[in-house]
C-alpha cells in the first residue's frame, strides 16, 4: 500500500483505503473467474456478454439508486454490511460452480457488480468527507488511483493463477473471504468512520431525484459527469479491436497484442506516479491535459507505420489514462456540497462502468465496415471534441457548505 504524508495519518483514510483496494482487486479477480467459469460450461460467447452485461452494465444503471438509500447512514454500518453480502454472493457462486446454471450466475454476478459499485461509491463519499477539509483530499486519490493502477495488474493476473492452481470454486470461495475479512475490518474501524454531514432524512426516491437534480444543475459537476461518459465511450471504442488493429493494421504477430497491452499499463504507472507526484498542479489544466494526452496516443496509434510507433503512442495514451480518471473524480469531489459526495462519486462510478458497453459496440462497428485506423481516429476526435468543450469554462467549482473539520 503506497503511503502518504497527510493523508495517510489521517482519521478513518486507512480502513477505507484499504477496503477500496480489495474491492476493486476482488472484483477483477472475481470477473475473470467467472468468465472462466461460463465459458467452459456454456462454450457460447453470448453467454459470456451476459456474464459482461449483468456484472457491470446493468448494475451501473441500479447503483445510484442504492447509493442515495444509504448514504444518509454512517458508513460504518453500510460498508461492512455491503462487503458482507458481497462475500455471500461469492460463496453462492462458488456452489453454483458445482452446480452449474447460468441464470443464477448471471443473478449473483448482478448483486455483486451492484454491491461492488456501491460500495466504491458511498468510499469515495467517504473519504472526501475525511480529507478535503484538511486539504489532502488529492493527496489521497493519489494513493487510490495508484491502487487502482496495481490492482488493475494483480486482479487479473491473480484470478487466472487461482483458477489454474486451485481450481475455480477455491478462487470464488477466496475472494469471498476477502470480502469477509473486509467487512470485519470496517465494522472494527466504525468509530473512525465519517457520519453523515446532514440530519436531514428524506425518502429514497426524492434523494435519487434531489441528487440527480443536483448534479445536473451544478454548474461543474454536471458538465464534469458528463463529459466523462461521453469521454469514457471514445477511450473504450478502441479495446475490443486492438487485437485486429495489431494483426491487420501493423502486420504484427497476435502475440504483439500482448506487448501493446503491456506499454498501455507502463503509461498508466507513469500516470499514476505523476498525480501523486503533482499535488500542486492546478487540476482544472491536469483534467484537459490528461485527456488530450489519451486522444493523441490514439492519434499516434491511428497513424503508426509500426508497431514500434504504436507502442510509444501507447505509452503516452496510457499515461494520460493514469492521471484523467482521477483528475476528473478530484475535480468533482472539490466541487460539489458535503451532503452530495457520495451521490455524486457514485454517478460518476456508474458511468465508468456503463460506457465501455457503448464504446465496445460502436469500435467493433466501425472496424468491420471500414478498418481499426478508423475506431483509433475516431476515438482522437471525440476525445478531443471532450477536451475543447470542457475548456470553455472552469472545470473546478467552489462548493457552497464545507463540512466541519
Amino acid at each position: 500500500m503506497p503511503r502518504g504524508g497527510a493523508a495517510w495519518g489521517e482519521r478513518g483514510f486507512r480502513p477505507l483505503a484499504v477496503s477500496y483496494a480489495i474491492n476493486e482487486l476482488g472484483d477483477l479477480l472475481g470477473l475473470v473467474a467467472l468468465a472462466i467459469l461460463v465459458l467452459d460450461r456454456t462454450e457460447s460467447a453470448w453467454a459470456t456478454t451476459a456474464l459482461f452485461l449483468a456484472s457491470k452494465f446493468v448494475p451501473a444503471l441500479a447503483a445510484p439508486a442504492l447509493t442515495a438509500l444509504l448514504d444518509q447512514r454512517p458508513v460504518g454500518h453500510t460498508l461492512p454490511l455491503l462487503y458482507s453480502v458481497e462475500a455471500l454472493a461469492f460463496c453462492g457462486l462458488a456452489l453454483l460452480e458445482g452446480a452449474f446454471w447460468l441464470p443464477a450466475v448471471l443473478a449473483l454476478a448482478f448483486l455483486d457488480g451492484l454491491l461492488a459499485l456501491t460500495a466504491r461509491g458511498l468510499s469515495r463519499g467517504a473519504i472526501a468527507t475525511v480529507l478535503r477539509p484538511v486539504g489532502a483530499l488529492r493527496e489521497g486519490n493519489g494513493i487510490l488511483n495508484v491502487i487502482f493502477a496495481v490492482t488493475g495488474v494483480v486482479g487479473p493476473l491473480l484470478g487466472a493463477v487461482l483458477v489454474h492452481e486451485i481450481g475455480v470454486a477455491a478462487a470464488l470461495w477466496a475472494d469471498a473471504g476477502s470480502f469477509l475479512a473486509v467487512a470485519l475490518l470496517l465494522a472494527l474501524s466504525a468509530s473512525r468512520l465519517p457520519r453523515p454531514t446532514s440530519d436531514r432524512r428524506e425518502g429514497w426516491i426524492a434523494r435519487v431525484r434531489d441528487g440527480l437534480g443536483y448534479v445536473r444543475s451544478h454548474p461543474v459537476a454536471g458538465r464534469l459527469v458528463a463529459g466523462e461518459a461521453v469521454a469514457i465511450v471514445f477511450f473504450t471504442i478502441v479495446v475490443p479491436i486492438q487485437v485486429v488493429y495489431v494483426t491487420e493494421s501493423l502486420g504484427a504477430p497476435s502475440a504483439a497484442y500482448g506487448l501493446l497491452m503491456a506499454t498501455w499499463g507502463g503509461g498508466i504507472v507513469l500516470g499514476s506516479a505523476y498525480f501523486a507526484k503533482a499535488r500542486r498542479a492546478p487540476l482544472g489544466r491536469l483534467v484537459l491535459a490528461s485527456t488530450a494526452a489519451v486522444g493523441l496516443g490514439y492519434l499516434g496509434m491511428a497513424l503508426a507505420p509500426t508497431l514500434a510507433v504504436a507502442c510509444a503512442a501507447s505509452v503516452l495514451g496510457g499515461a494520460g489514462n493514469g492521471v484523467q480518471w482521477v483528475s476528473v473524480m478530484t475535480a468533482l469531489q472539490e466541487s460539489v456540497d458535503a451532503e452530495y459526495q457520495a451521490r455524486a462519486s457514485g454517478m460518476l462510478e456508474s458511468v465508468a462502468a456503463a460506457m465501455p458497453g457503448i464504446g465496445f459496440a460502436l469500435g467493433g462497428l466501425l472496424t468491420a465496415l471500414v478498418s481499426p485506423r478508423l475506431a483509433y481516429v475516431a476515438a482522437a476526435v471525440g476525445t478531443a471534441v471532450v477536451v475543447v468543450v470542457w475548456a470553455r469554462r472552469p472545470l473546478v467549482g467552489r462548493p457552497v457548505a464545507e463540512p466541519a473539520p
